[in-house]
């Protein structure tokens, strides 16, 4: 039998092996192996008359390929959230430029990003496959990033002041208000929005896996390319299998990844009581049971979070840094200038460029570009109205209750992994029988890309809340429009309000699948910029393209200005958490 870990036995360095142990260990060497493996494909070169295979046997390594690419998108979204956000919020000048500029890439369609950056990729590694593989991941990268950083951004902003103030008073480094504070309050948030990130991922992997730009076709092996050769065929036997293993993919995901950090996040929750119920994961059980995980943790994690916090920065201590007011740290003058002038510089450089090309276009291709912005634009009003009357109920009730998200969490999941475009032959056979068609259908093939963003929002929102307000708002007996009114609302605000925009965001993006597409050798389209932009890359229409980007870019900048930089305000100043 095993002996328990004991303190005792724990601190001498003596190691009992369980079958915890023995199961994370095949589970890393097996990791490294399919990773090293899979890898070894994206080298060699690159040919544009790759033949996708529909082959059920060829499923498998096509799933492993596209999951790297995803592993490797997620890893540089995280890198990207981190900085970027934690720049805005230290400073107010590079928040200036910083959000509304988030605001606009995130809004820009994948397509708008995809010329770019697969030309230049392709100049750097001529023929070879790696500069493709390189561009797909970019490409899935710019579908994933925006919402996790317009979160963590939302959730820095939202730490309440009483914790700023005992960080300033027990002066804390800038590492150590970072990695106790400020990363703790934005836990919950980052990893509900990590989530929809991956779903986001698998939303657009078909049409990244597989594109036409101008007179030349780029595939590239994986599940995305793999559905979307079997819609094309009509394979329905294939294209079932195919989302049978996307899934089977989802839903292991969510066992061995995301219903872990989610409970392990738990223990960031700002309350005064213990909550009655709370996530759990029978992973994180294993992981936490596991007496080797414990060694080096003692060992090895400890001893560098020491150094870290004071040995190698105890020299930079808060009180000799630059802060105002608030405490938030500012930028030196001279950083502030270099800032500055290298945004200048980029601005006039791309304006001047941008100016060159778009000379080129007729009054015809301005009005068409206009006309569409108006239809894009009803259509993205009417997606976000429909997704808010069921996104928010549904969301509070399964952020309110453990069991019900243990239940709902795969299969929200699920509905927001499943590519659109794998579902057009089926939803397409649909949309011709109605009135209306593609005109009214794109609406609702807008909203695949659109509610999601609202609905994982609001349940990190809703789970957020302290349970000893709820325990208040029971003792009070306060009736469910009070609770709502008084409690539930104000508590997921600010989460809804950074669901709204990154679901204004997905709409926009979403136009360029739900205005534009190509069934059975056959063009639907439909009045909007999504089918401009889809119709302008197909042809190498360059200039086409960037004009429906800027006045798509325009049209974001005033929502900022009008709507979104007012709610952000309201959210932080009315709706805080106080303690």
């Amino acid at each position: 039998m095993t002996r328990p870990l004991t303190p005792a036995n724990q601190t001498s360095g003596r190691l009992n092996w369980t079958w915890q142990d023995v199961l994370l260990i095949l589970a890393v060497i097996s990791l490294i192996l399919l990773i090293v493996r899979t890898a070894s494909n994206f080298s060699g070169g690159f040919s544009s008359n790759l033949t996708i295979s529909t082959k059920i046997s060829a499923l498998p390594g096509y799933t492993a390929q596209t999951l790297l690419r995803m592993g490797l998108a997620y890893f540089l979204s995280l890198v990207f959230t981190l900085i970027y956000a934690y720049a805005a919020y230290r400073s107010r000048l590079a928040a200036i430029i910083l959000i509304p500029l988030l605001d606009i890439l995130q809004s820009i369609p994948v397509l708008s990003f995809l010329p770019g950056v697969v030309l230049a990729l392709i100049a750097l590694f001529p023929g070879q496959r790696i500069g493709v593989e390189l561009a797909s991941v970019l490409l899935i990268f710019t579908g994933m990033t925006w919402n996790m950083t317009f979160s963590f951004y939302q959730s820095l902003r939202s730490i309440p002041q009483e914790l700023l103030e005992a960080a300033r008073i027990y002066r804390l480094n800038l590492w150590q208000r970072f990695w106790t504070l400020e990363l703790p309050a934005a836990a919950i948030g980052l990893v509900w929005n990590s989530v929809m990130s991956f779903a986001g991922g698998w939303f657009f992997l078909i049409a990244i896996e597989s594109f036409t730009l101008g007179d030349k076709d780029f595939r590239l092996p994986g599940l995305g390319s793999f559905l979307g050769t079997a819609a094309n065929r009509q394979d329905y036997k294939a294209l079932f299998w195919g989302l049978v293993v996307l899934i089977g993919v989802v839903v292991a995901i969510d066992f061995l990844v995301w219903r872990p950090l989610i409970a392990w996040a738990e223990k960031f929750k700002i309350e005064m009581v213990e909550a009655q119920s709370t996530p759990g994961s029978r992973v994180l059980d294993i992981l936490r049971r596991s007496p080797s995980l414990r060694i080096m943790s003692d060992r090895l994690v400890r001893p560098l979070q020491t150094v870290l916090d004071y040995g190698l920065i105890r020299g930079l201590p808060v009180r000799t840094l630059p802060v105002n007011n608030q405490g938030k740290f500012k930028l030196p003058e001279l950083i502030n200038w270099v800032f500055i002038t290298g945004f200048g510089v980029i601005v006039l450089w791309g304006t001047w460029e941008a100016l060159l090309l778009l000379r080129v276009l007729k009054l015809t291709d301005w009005q068409t570009v206009l006309s569409g912005a108006v239809f894009t634009a009803l259509r993205v009003i009417v997606a976000l109205i429909l997704s808010l009357l069921w996104t928010v109920p549904v969301g509070v009730a399964i952020g309110r209750n453990p069991r019900l998200a243990q239940v709902l969490q795969p299969i929200v999941q699920i509905a927001a992994s499943v590519p659109a475009t794998a579902l057009f032959p089926v939803l397409l056979l649909w949309l011709t029988r109605i009135a209306g068609g593609l005109e009214i259908g794109s609406v609702a093939l807008m909203m695949l890309g659109t509610m999601w963003y609202i609905l994982f929002n609001v349940i990190a929102g809703a789970q957020s809340i302290p349970s000893d307000l709820l325990e208040a708002a029971w003792v009070y007996k306060l009736s469910r429009l009070q609770r709502w009114r008084t409690l539930i609302l104000p508590g997921i605000f600010p989460y809804l309000i950074t669901g709204i925009i990154t679901a204004v965001g997905g709409a926009w993006n979403a136009s360029i699948v739900s205005e534009y597409v190509t069934f059975q050798g056959k063009v639907n389209m439909t009045p909007g910029l999504g089918s401009t932009i889809s119709h302008a890359t197909a042809t190498g229409n360059f200039a086409l393209l960037l004009a429906a980007t800027t006045v798509m870019s325009l049209l974001v900048v005033l929502t900022n200005r009008l709507v979104w930089r007012p709610l952000y305000h309201l959210a932080q100043e009315k709706y805080q958490l106080l303690l």
